[in-house]
């Protein structure tokens, strides 16, 4: 499991290289990591999308 620097690096990695597309993108791994059965990559890849969403701050959605 990705310790949280970790998660706040890849998730800003991946903000600076595909914009705001990349929450979807992150969301778009989880849902393939489920559907494969490996249930903890699709956490990390939820956790990460968590951590876009914070990052790209309050005022838009």
């Amino acid at each position: 499991m990705m310790s949280e620097v970790q998660v706040h690096t890849v998730a800003r990695q991946m903000l600076e290289q595909h914009g705001f597309a990349a929450i979807a993108k992150a969301a778009e791994q989880a849902q393939a990591c489920e559907s494969r059965g490996e249930g903890d990559e699709a956490r990390e890849w939820r956790h990460i999308a968590d951590a876009m969403k914070i990052m790209r701050g309050p005022h838009q959605s």
